[in-house]
């Protein structure tokens, strides 16, 4: 439940904070006119997310054993690539995100209401459609499925209330740390899903190795007791996984988790003073554009709220 409930916050605060950016930028440049559009694609992606879970939940059931473990196992893959895609990506791009987004909102009124639906929605749909697949693997795994899809919503439900009190002013948050411990939480969770994605390719008999057990301490952590549940919700924890799950598991883990925690000039080649001027020109472009325009900034610490015409003062700052 803590895993998907992780997911829900996760994926759910960027939409909400995608959401707040285009419209405080809309309410600041007087394009009230235009938060009807914004509002509909926010819908259309939020309907297409529950349509494709359902389509996984209830298009898979007439299927054989085998194939059922198959489309598991590979969408379970699928589903850990999306996530550790995202929280690398946001640990990338939160700095300019609103840079970004302020542009693809311009380009957009500029060419119409279709336009302002469509920048909406793909803004939106991509952290749908990913929780929608984390979730159904996680729903489709366990014993008792409302436990994970309680913890998706709730995980959503906080981070839509989060959302809508950073717009309002009233929370102050750090971004970067709050991004970054959540995405090492989720690297975690998601080295899990990979691991019980491979104990279903075993299970479909698309993989060997079944019988081959790294251990077994269903002894010491029975899967029905307290904890046992507790480790299977939080961290996908199989008391006998087999040596593939084990060694799939720390082939992901690790390095993901070294190269995320890693500063975000590592591994790269830094001697070049031209890269480090651009970013640096960069960042004080969003900051500049931030103080003449009042928008809603995530510079990956605070997000700025410009719609109550706050200025430069972080949210939660009233003075």
């Amino acid at each position: 439940m803590f895993g998907n409930y992780l997911i829900g916050l996760r994926e759910g605060l960027e939409a909400s904070l995608v959401v707040c950016i285009l419209i405080a930028y809309l309410v600041k440049t007087d394009n009230r006119k235009a938060l009807a559009p914004i509002w509909a694609g926010v819908g259309i992606a939020a309907g297409i997310s529950l349509a494709f879970g359902a389509a996984l939940q209830f298009g898979t059931q007439e299927l054989t054993f085998e194939a059922q473990e198959l489309i598991g196992g590979s969408l379970s893959i699928v589903a850990v690539g999306l996530v550790t895609w995202m929280v690398f990506w946001m640990k990338k791009t939160a700095r300019h995100l609103r840079a970004e987004l302020h542009g693809k909102l311009d380009a957009a009124l500029r060419v119409g209401t279709g336009a302002l639906v469509a920048t909406a929605f793909l803004a939106v749909g991509r952290e749908g459609i990913e929780t929608s697949l984390f979730v159904w693997r996680s729903v489709d795994a366990a014993d008792d499925g409302w436990r994970p899809l309680a913890g998706a919503l709730l995980g959503i439900g906080t981070a839509v209330v989060m959302g809508w009190l950073f717009y309002r002013g009233a929370l102050r948050i750090n971004l970067a740390k709050f991004f970054t411990w959540t995405g090492a939480m989720l690297v975690v969770v998601a080295a899990g899903v990979l691991a019980y994605g491979f104990h279903d390719l075993q299970e479909a008999r698309f993989l060997g190795g079944l019988d081959n057990k790294a251990f077994d301490v269903s002894s010491t952590i029975p899967p029905d007791s307290w904890y046992g549940t507790l480790l299977k919700g939080t961290v996908n924890f199989q008391p006998d996984p087999t040596v593939l799950q084990v060694t799939v598991w720390a082939l992901y883990l690790i390095p993901t988790l070294v190269l995320f925690l890693a500063p975000i000039g590592f591994g790269r080649s830094l001697g070049t003073k031209e890269q480090k001027a651009t970013d640096e020109k960069a960042e004080a472009a969003v900051r500049t554009d931030g103080r003449s325009d009042g928008g809603a900034v995530v510079d990956g610490d605070r997000v700025r709220d410009g719609a109550r015409g706050t200025g430069d003062h972080p949210v939660g700052d009233k003075s």
